[in-house]
């Protein structure tokens, strides 16, 4: 299964996106702010969104979540990156928010679209996500 973020909008605060499965648009993200690819000197904990690259997705058991979740492993200057429900890159802490864009900054219905992109996943094999 191929996943691809792309994100299209970029402020001071967040970072909106677009997720797509196998090339069908699938939901809106939010993350953090996005700052740069030079993490080493520019990255703030839990205040950055990942950088770009293609990752693998695996689902593995959360400690702090106390339940089964997608991680995106092998993010360089990152550990435990979720994809998970939320409203605000508030929520994010350098995760991959998932829901239903209702304004800029904000994203409603997370929840649902969170269990629907669970229910595809956990029957998956080979899980990629190109993040750009």
């Amino acid at each position: 299964m191929k996943l691809k973020l792309q994100r299209y909008l970029f402020t001071d605060d967040y970072t909106m996106g677009l997720l797509f499965i196998d090339g069908v648009y699938f939901c809106d993200t939010i993350e953090d702010k996005y700052r740069g690819q030079d993490l080493k000197k520019t990255k703030v904990a839990n205040e950055t969104c990942i950088p770009y690259g293609v990752y693998t997705i695996k689902i593995t058991y959360s400690p702090k979540y106390k339940k089964n979740m997608p991680q995106i492993l092998d993010v360089p200057y990152f550990t435990g990156v979720r994809i998970h429900s939320g409203n605000t890159a508030k929520d994010s802490s350098g995760c991959v928010i998932v829901g239903t864009k209702s304004e800029n900054g904000k994203v409603l219905e997370s929840r649902k679209n969170y269990n629907a992109l669970m229910k595809r996943l956990e029957t998956a094999n080979n899980i990629k996500i190109d993040i750009c």
